[in-house]
C-alpha cells in the first residue's frame, strides 16, 4: 500500500476497485480514504497549518491538490490568508471575503508519509466494513444463523457467522452441550449493537424463540401462517411446552408439529440435545388453556386472580407430583406458558382453606350485623365476602335471596350501613389519636381507615403526604376477588367462588386499598396544592410591597 500512494492514476483506481471489492464496500468510500490520506501527507509536507484539499477522480484517476485561502485586506495567517493582489493573480475578478483556490504541485510522498497514508486508507476502510456489517445484521434479530464454531473463551462460543462473528454466552447455551471448535452451530441472533471493534452480534440457543423459528422450518404450516405458535416456554436441555393453534379448523395443530410417527417434533428435540417438547392446543380461554399446559396432569379446578396476575390450581391428592413437576419444572413451565404465577394444592388443601374463609366471613357478619349463624353462612354461601357488599348491592338482589325478603333485605342493609359507620368512627378515634391531621381527610378518596394506615407509617400531615411519589403511595392497581372458574370437564356453575386478596401482596403505604393509579395521583396533587396557593400569595404580597413603594 506504501507505493500505492506515489502510483500513477490507472493504478490508484485499479486498489481502489480492488480493496471496495474484496471488503465488499462501496468504492467511494476507499476513494475518499485515499483523499484523506493524500491531504493528511500533503499537510506533513507544506505544513499542518494549510487548509489542503485533495480530489481523486473516480473515473479517470487524476488526482487534484491545492489549499483554500481567505482574501483580506491585510494577511495577518500566511498559512490561509491572501490579500487582494496576490488573490487576483491567482483568481482574477477575486473581492475580499472570498475563499479562492491555491493550486499545489502534486507531492512525492515519502517512506514515512506513505506509511501514514497506508494507516489513514486502512482505519478508514476498517471503519466502512464494520459499518457495513452491522447493517448488514442489524435488522436480522429474531433470525436462525449457522456459523463454525471459532474458539470458547471463558464458557461464550464465538462463533464464525462468514463476514462477522457472533458470541453465545454462557447463560444463552444448552446445559452440558458440548462446544467444538470448528463445528458448525446454528442459534438465533437476538440482539445487534454497535462497538468501536464491530458490530456485537448476540447469539442463543436457549431462547424459546429459537424452538420456535425450528418449528416454523420443520412445519410449513407454520411457515405458511396457518398453524400459529402462541407461546413458548423452555428449560434449555431438559423440557419445553409450546401451545398452538390452527387457523384452518382441518387441520389439527398439535398432530401438524408432531408430524408422521413424531419425525417433525424429533427433528427440532435433536436439534435442541434431546429436550422433551410437549405441544400443547392453545385456548381463548384462559382456564381451559391452563389445564392444557398443566398435562399430563389431571386439574379438577381453576381460580383466576385477572388482576394479580396468579392462577389458582386444585388437583386430586394423586395428581400433586405430576403437576408440580420433578423439582418444580412442571408448574413453572406452565407458568411463563400462560403468562400468570400458577399456585398448586390438593383437594383437601383447597377444602381446608375455603372452610376457613367461609367460617371467618360468617363470624364477621355475625358480629357485625348483629344477625344468626344460619343467616351469616347463607349470606357467605351467595358469595357476599364484606359489608360494602352487602350495605351497597341492589336492594332486589339482596331480596331475591332464597329465605329472605324485602322486609329482611332492608333491615341486613340498615345494620351494615351501621356497622360501617361504627367502623368508621373508630378509625377517625384512632387516626386523631396517631396524630393525624384533618386537612388529609378532606382529600379526595382517602377513608378513616386509609388515614389510620398512613398514620401508622408516619405520614401525618399534607407536607408528608406531598413528598411521596404515586407508586409509593399505592404501588399497584386494586386486587379484585378472584372467581372460580370451572375446569372443562364440571360444567356451569351457579354462583363462582371468591377469594379474597392476599395482604402479602401489598405494595405501596395503601396498596392493600386498591386505589387506581388516577387517584392516586388526583390525591398526592390535592395534597400539594397548598404549595401553589403559597407561592401565590407570595407573589401577590411582594407585588403589593412594589406598588406601595
Amino acid at each position: 500500500m506504501a507505493t500505492a500512494i506515489s502510483a500513477n492514476k490507472a493504478e490508484l483506481l485499479a486498489i481502489a476497485n480492488s480493496v471496495a471489492a474484496e471488503k465488499m464496500i462501496d468504492k467511494g468510500i476507499v476513494i475518499e480514504a485515499m483523499e484523506e490520506a493524500i491531504q493528511k501527507a500533503a499537510r506533513a509536507r507544506y505544513g499542518a497549518e494549510n487548509d489542503i484539499r485533495a480530489k481523486l477522480d473516480p473515473q479517470s484517476g487524476d488526482l487534484r491538490l491545492w489549499r483554500v485561502v481567505e482574501v483580506v485586506e491585510e494577511v495577518e495567517d500566511y498559512f490561509k490568508q491572501v490579500d487582494l493582489k496576490a488573490a487576483q493573480k491567482l483568481e482574477p475578478g477575486a473581492k475580499i471575503g472570498d475563499f479562492i483556490v491555491d493550486p499545489l504541485p502534486p507531492v512525492d510522498l515519502g517512506r514515512i508519509d506513505a506509511q501514514s497514508a497506508k494507516q489513514v486508507i486502512f482505519q478508514k476502510v476498517r471503519d466502512a466494513e464494520r459499518e457495513r456489517q452491522f447493517e448488514e445484521f442489524q435488522d436480522r434479530a429474531g433470525e436462525i444463523i449457522t456459523g463454525v464454531i471459532k474458539s470458547v473463551e471463558f464458557g461464550h462460543v464465538i462463533v464464525n457467522l462468514g463476514r462477522a462473528e457472533g458470541v453465545i454466552r454462557r447463560d444463552q447455551q444448552i446445559p452440558r452441550e458440548a462446544a467444538r471448535v470448528g463445528e458448525r452451530v446454528r442459534a438465533l441472533i437476538t440482539k445487534v449493537e454497535r462497538n468501536n471493534r464491530g458490530p456485537q452480534i448476540f447469539l442463543s440457543r436457549a431462547h424459546p424463540d429459537f424452538m420456535k423459528k425450528l418449528f416454523a422450518q420443520e412445519v410449513p404450516e407454520i411457515y405458511d401462517n396457518i398453524i400459529e405458535i402462541k407461546a413458548a416456554a423452555r428449560d434449555p436441555g431438559s423440557r419445553a411446552k409450546i401451545g398452538v393453534i390452527s387457523r384452518d379448523s382441518s387441520i389439527d395443530p398439535v398432530g401438524a408439529c408432531v408430524g408422521m410417527k413424531g419425525s417433525r417434533v424429533q427433528a427440532v428435540v435433536q436439534e435442541l440435545q434431546g429436550e422433551k417438547i410437549d405441544i400443547i392446543p392453545w385456548s381463548e380461554d384462559q382456564a381451559t388453556f391452563i389445564v392444557n399446559a398443566l398435562q399430563p396432569a389431571t386439574v379438577s379446578r381453576v381460580v383466576i386472580d385477572e388482576e394479580d396476575g396468579r392462577i389458582e390450581v386444585v388437583v386430586p391428592d394423586d395428581q400433586l407430583s405430576l403437576a408440580i413437576g420433578r423439582r418444580g419444572q412442571n408448574v413453572r413451565l406452565a407458568s411463563q406458558l400462560t403468562g400468570s404465577q400458577i399456585d398448586i394444592m390438593t383437594e383437601e388443601e383447597s377444602s381446608t382453606k375455603r372452610q376457613k374463609e367461609f367460617a371467618d366471613r360468617s363470624k364477621s357478619f355475625e358480629e357485625e350485623l348483629d344477625v344468626d349463624e344460619t343467616l351469616s353462612q347463607l349470606l357467605v354461601a351467595e358469595g357476599f365476602a364484606e359489608l360494602e357488599e352487602v350495605a351497597y348491592v341492589e336492594l332486589d338482589e339482596l331480596a331475591s335471596i332464597e329465605g329472605f325478603d324485602q322486609e329482611l333485605a332492608e333491615e341486613l342493609q340498615s345494620r351494615a350501613l351501621e356497622a360501617i359507620e361504627r367502623r368508621e368512627a373508630a378509625y377517625r378515634e384512632e387516626r386523631k389519636a396517631l396524630g393525624v391531621e384533618d386537612a388529609l381527610a378532606e382529600l379526595p378518596h382517602l377513608t378513616e381507615a386509609m388515614l389510620v394506615t398512613l398514620g401508622k407509617a408516619g405520614i401525618k400531615t399534607l407536607d408528608d403526604l406531598a413528598d411521596l411519589a404515586t407508586d409509593e403511595l399505592i404501588a399497584k392497581k386494586r386486587e379484585a376477588p378472584r372467581r372460580r372458574q370451572p375446569a372443562p370437564s364440571e360444567g356451569p356453575r351457579l354462583r363462582a367462588d371468591v377469594v379474597k386478596p392476599r395482604p402479602e401482596d401489598k405494595g405501596g403505604v395503601l396498596g392493600e386499598y386498591g386505589l387506581s393509579e388516577e387517584q392516586g395521583n388526583e390525591i398526592i396533587m390535592a395534597a400539594r396544592a397548598h404549595w401553589f396557593e403559597d407561592e401565590e400569595s407570595g407573589t401577590g404580597e411582594a407585588a403589593h410591597a412594589d406598588s406601595e413603594q
